[in-house]
């Protein structure tokens, strides 16, 4: 795998609305067309789908049938993988937690995502998210602007 896509992107991608949805959605276009090795996790597939049907985070929301539509193609191809812990897992999450001791409340959840990454050995993440820049071992590339770290 090359790089792991984080919600946000997918985000962007379904909401025509978006200001960031032509350039995220050129983007997952441009990496299928590819046949670019990449990750999801499950924690990002349950996200999507949690503010994508959500109707006061998305407008309109999609219905779960909708969310899950958009989901299928990507998680078919034999390119997509979707990570999931390994019995290391705990071990990455402890040693990435003592680099990060001030790591608490909503940043929990990317702390997760960093560690998943750390764990398979994938180094680099897209997303629009630069809570992402505060981990060193990542490589933080946002496809909806010109410059990333």
């Amino acid at each position: 795998m090359r790089f792991f896509v984080d919600t946000n992107i997918l985000l962007y991608a379904v909401n025509r609305d978006a200001p960031e949805h032509a350039a995220a959605a050129a983007f997952l276009r441009r990496t299928t067309a590819a046949g670019e090795d990449w990750a999801l996790s499950w924690g990002v597939i349950y996200e999507f789908i949690r503010v994508s049907t959500h109707s006061r985070v998305m407008r309109p929301a999609l219905t779960l049938v909708e969310a899950l539509a958009f989901l299928r193609p990507f998680l078919a191809r034999s390119e997509v993988t979707v990570l999931g812990p390994t019995p290391r897992h705990f071990e990455v999450l402890e040693r990435t937690a003592a680099e990060h001791p001030r790591v608490a409340g909503n940043l929990v959840f990317d702390l997760r995502t960093a560690v998943l990454l750390r764990e398979h050995g994938l180094r680099e993440i897209v997303t629009a998210d630069t809570d992402f820049l505060q981990f060193p071992f990542l490589r933080v590339i946002n496809p909806l602007v010109a410059k990333s770290r």
